[in-house]
C-alpha cells in the first residue's frame, strides 16, 4: 500500500514571521512518525537576503535521551528552509524545504515522508566515527 504524504497548510508570506515560521516547522513535524523517546528543539538560525526572494534558516536538532544517558552520544539535526518570493504574490504560501545533517538532498515537505530512519542513520555514523577516533 501506498503512504500518505503528511504535510500542512503553510503560512502566506504575507503573515510570516520568524517566530510564525518557527511554529510552523514544529507543526509540520509533529504529523511525523517517530517514537516518542524522540525529543527536539528548534531554533531561528539565520535570513539570507537573495535577488527574488528572502530565505529563513532553522536547525531542528533530535535526541534520545534515556534516564541512564541524560545527554544523548550524539544528536541529529535537520535545516529547514522558508523561502518567501518577492516576485510571486504575497498572499501565496511560502516555499518550505528540509535537508538532514550530512546529506545536500533536498526534501519537500509535499513530496516526501519523513522517516525516523534518517535520525537514527545519523547518529550511528556519528557514534561509529567518535569510537573510532
Amino acid at each position: 500500500t501506498k503512504s500518505v504524504i503528511k504535510n500542512i497548510q503553510w503560512i502566506t508570506g504575507n503573515n510570516f514571521t520568524v517566530e510564525k515560521g518557527r511554529r510552523q516547522i514544529e507543526e509540520y513535524i509533529s504529523t511525523w512518525d517517530v517514537h516518542t523517546s524522540w525529543l527536539h528543539c528548534s531554533e531561528f538560525l539565520q535570513e539570507e537576503e537573495l535577488n527574488y526572494s528572502k530565505r529563513y534558516h532553522y536547525r531542528v536538532c533530535w535526541s534520545v535521551p534515556t534516564r541512564r544517558k541524560p545527554i544523548p552520544r550524539a544528536t541529529a539535526s535537520i535545516y529547514f528552509v522558508i523561502e518567501i518570493s518577492k516576485i510571486k504574490p504575497a498572499t501565496l504560501p511560502v516555499e518550505v524545504f528540509f535537508t538532514l545533517e550530512s546529506s545536500r538532498l533536498i526534501h519537500r515537505p509535499e513530496q516526501c515522508q519523513f522517516r525516523e530512519k534518517w535520525l537514527k542513520d545519523i547518529i550511528e555514523n556519528k557514534i561509529i566515527l567518535m569510537e573510532r577516533l
